[in-house]
């Protein structure tokens, strides 16, 4: 090829000049040397061109012969000069080609917005490599044999019979004991986080009371409380005496459905079932309507009915925390490195109510006491009670004397270092304590964390070395509301910002091995698409997980794809700090797993509800928490779907339009909302063509691509409200009169003729002021503002910015 290109510049080079440059083959080397020698010439007349097959040197212009061998060779090359360039065109016009196809194979499809790496494209090994090119089908199958040889069940029941509760002696033993098999491994950086954190305990000495009140106000006999060790974190202490009510789920259209029926939840305590909301959503939503206190109990309704199935006992209470955020809620928005230095400040998601979990058996002791209407037939359960009543009953002391305690937790972290952009990084994580045995709730999760570590340390040692970092993490605190994991992004945001390229939560990963379930940022849903094809059914002999999923769900955005919930692990990575997320789930097909979050969650119970699949749901899982690490760490170009929020406030204006009217008719408008998401639809569909025409070789423009790609989240967090006042920030899962949820609901009102909106506790209003023109152009203003910011951020540089708002 170099003699082909040789022979094409030096018949183009015909022009004449004074000197001419001349390769020449040195002796005992195979380098090319380039030597000036100065030739005479006449004016006009052709210079004199040597080749030789085996070294180039200049002809002997001082000999005769030598000028008649020239004039030979010059008339040969004249002959052959356009069979030359019409070869040299061919062969060019064919790699062109291979190279187009080959880039086009790293798009998913034409129409997508997102771009990925093909089977095809090589992964360039590191110095220390014993190994040649790896390309991506070689890096899958190296991932499947480690993974292989791992003992992924004997971890999970290991871990579930220690004892975790968060600043115990034992977690501490269990956190260096999870750093010293991180040390083992080959990873660049191993270390631990300390934080100290407000969290709440019940006092053994004053445990939590639960009394009926007789008729002159005197308390009477007590309800015994099976289990003075389940509470809920973060109630309100103190005492609450009222009339008990039922109030479902304690939802807000469940308190406005019992407020129409003329139950007034106000003043009163309400019994309320576990489910469909967190537990801290059921307190707040209770506060905002004036009920004094919250007893929340599990109805065997919402779980399996299938008699061979095992079930909830009905003398266990479930635990769960009511401080509605996430972190150390006394140091709402700041680390909680040292608090003495710093002036005493609680969260506004504590509530000022108490509330306690109680167990079946006492819930039904309280429903056969309750009077007044009969609740609706959505609202009936299954205890041994019939029918379900509203009330008012009896009336009820509840007593909760909770008490803080400043106690230590500890993350730890392992990092194998990336290639190209090692300041990149995507993180994997999995809460490491449990109020209980933690089966489900943590013990599988870091079980599948310490194989992908173990695993990734056996690729790294064959070859492997990930263009961006892979971040391990053990998390602590993650029953108290993510306190862990909230603490360290709090604490090095500034570090993390624009950093951090995804998030993967490996929390409540098997729940059972029917349905699959991702909660996950719009970013990630066309890649976890695209994994579960990749990754074999535990269950299905012959399927993929993908087959699975929608052999059992239709509507794949509607069934599958799920929003982060305030109450998962990953919904701080995105709602507060602007990094894409996934969690996902296994789960049992219709019902809930019965155990979570009760002394019952041992590895006995999971393996029975699984019927023995659990070793293969949870190698599934590693699977797919495993290939998504790899496209994220290994892809050239981030797989993230940045067109997809155009959809996703499509969707939500497609709610805003049925109110157009209303709107116009007071001389407002949303025009403004439509001008910014099509800016942001042409901004996203302009980098996509950038993208598809570009060369994937150019290490610095798929960079800069890249980075473009990952302020995509970060940018749909409100730069106009404050992070300490209003700590999740994002315009579409955050909390606040920001977000476009918020508006949605305050629009609502427009049709209530202002008795309030059962929404509008949740968006910040109190329910019966009624729409708000100044408060509707502020939110519109912040949530208009916020989407034209993202638009012209995926743009690009300030010049490339063309939008027509």
């Amino acid at each position: 090829m170099e003699r082909l290109w040789g022979l094409l510049h030096g018949t183009q080079r015909l022009s004449p000049r004074p000197s001419q440059t001349i390769y020449k083959r040195v002796e005992g080397t195979q380098q090319w040397r380039l030597e000036e020698e100065e030739e005479d010439g006449e004016e006009g007349a052709e210079p004199p061109i040597h080749f030789c097959p085996m070294e180039l040197r200049g002809p002997d212009l001082g000999s005769r012969a030598g000028k008649q061998n020239l004039g030979l060779w010059a008339a040969t090359a004249r002959r052959a000069a356009p069979y030359l360039v019409l070869t040299t065109l061919l062969i060019f016009t064919g790699a062109f080609l291979l190279g187009y196809v080959a880039f086009r194979g790293s798009c998913q499809a034409c129409g997508d917005d997102v771009l990925v790496v093909s089977e095809d494209i090589n992964y360039e090994p590191g110095p220390d490599s014993h190994q040649g090119t790896l390309y991506w089908s070689d890096l899958q199958a190296m991932f499947l044999r480690f993974l292989g040889e791992g003992h992924l069940e004997d971890t999970i029941r290991q871990t579930s019979l220690r004892k975790r509760v968060a600043g115990s002696a034992s977690m501490a033993a269990l956190a260096q004991d999870i750093r010293v098999a991180l040390l083992g491994q080959k990873l660049d950086h191993v270390w631990m986080d300390t934080h100290y954190v407000g969290l709440q305990f019940p006092d053994p000495a004053h445990p939590n009371t639960l009394h009926w009140v007789e008729a002159a106000g005197k308390l009477g006999e007590p309800l015994q409380l099976e289990d003075h060790d389940v509470y809920c974190p973060y109630s309100a202490t103190g005492n609450a005496t009222g009339e008990l009510v039922y109030a479902h789920y304690g939802r807000p259209e469940d308190l406005q459905d019992l407020r129409a029926r003329g139950v007034e939840p106000a003043g009163r305590l309400l019994l309320v079932r576990l489910g469909e909301i967190s537990f801290a959503q059921k307190v707040a939503s209770a506060q905002d309507f004036g009920a004094r206190g919250v007893l929340i109990y599990p109805d065997s309704a919402d779980f399996s009915q299938d008699p061979h199935k095992l079930g909830l006992s009905s003398h266990r209470a479930v635990y769960g925390h009511v401080h509605l955020g996430t972190g150390d809620p006394y140091t709402p928005g700041f680390p909680s490195f040292n608090q003495t230095q710093f002036p005493p400040v609680q969260s506004s998601g504590l509530p000022n109510i108490p509330a306690q979990p109680i167990s079946a058996d006492i819930a039904s002791l309280l429903l056969r006491k309750l009077q007044g209407p009969v609740a609706p037939q959505e609202w009936q359960g299954h205890l041994p009670v019939s029918p379900y009543r509203l009330g008012p009953g009896p009336g009820l002391h509840l007593g909760v004397n909770n008490h803080r305690v400043s106690t230590p937790i500890s993350n730890i972290f392992g990092c194998i270092e990336g290639r190209s952009e090692p300041d990149h990084y995507v993180v994997i994580g999995a809460q490491r304590d449990a109020w209980g045995p933690g089966a489900a709730k943590s013990a599988v999760g870091t079980a599948i964390l310490l194989e992908l570590v173990r695993t990734f340390s056996s690729m790294v040692s064959n070859g492997f070395r990930p263009r961006r970092s892979l971040l391990f993490i053990s998390w602590d605190g993650g029953d108290f509301g993510s306190v862990g994991s909230t603490e360290w992004l709090e604490g090095y945001l500034s570090v993390l910002h624009l950093k951090a390229v995804v998030y993967v939560s490996l929390d409540n990963a098997v729940l059972g091995d029917d349905k699959f379930q991702a909660k996950t940022s719009p970013l990630l849903i066309s890649l976890i698409e695209n994994i579960l094809k990749q990754v074999d059914s535990p269950n299905h002999s012959g399927q993929t997980l993908y087959e699975q999923v929608m052999f059992n769900n239709h509507s794949w955005d509607a069934e599958v794809i799920q929003p982060l919930p305030m109450d998962s692990s990953a919904y701080s990575f995105t709602a507060f700090a602007g990094v894409p997320a996934v969690e996902f789930s296994f789960m049992e097909d219709g019902q809930a797993y019965p155990f979570l979050h009760t002394k019952d969650d041992t590895y006995e119970n999971l393996h029975r509800v699984l019927r023995g699949r659990l070793p293969a749901v949870a190698q599934a899982v590693a699977q797919l928490a495993g290939q998504l690490l790899i496209r994220l760490s290994h892809d050239h170009l981030l797989p993230l779907d940045f067109g997809r929020y155009g959809d996703v406030v499509l969707k939500h204006i497609g709610s805003l339009n049925e109110f157009s009217g209303d709107l116009k008719a007071r001389g407002l408008t949303l025009q403004w909302v439509y001008s910014a998401r099509g800016d942001y639809i042409r901004a996203a569909e302009k980098l996509r063509k950038e993208i598809y025409s570009s060369e994937e070789s150019d290490e610095r423009l798929m960079r800069m691509y890249n980075v473009r790609i990952m302020r995509v989240e970060f940018y749909f967090l409100s730069q106009y409200v404050s992070p300490a006042d209003s700590p999740f920030r994002h315009i579409f899962l955050g909390h606040g009169d920001h977000t476009l949820d918020a508006l949605l609901d305050h629009v609502r009102l427009l049709r209530s003729h202002g008795s309030g909106d059962p929404r509008a506790a949740s968006s910040g209003v109190a329910p019966g002021l009624g729409f708000q023109e100044s408060r509707f152009r502020r939110q519109l203003a912040l949530l208009t503002w916020t989407l034209q910011g993202a638009a012209n951020a995926l743009s690009g540089d300030v010049w490339n910015i063309d939008n027509n708002f």
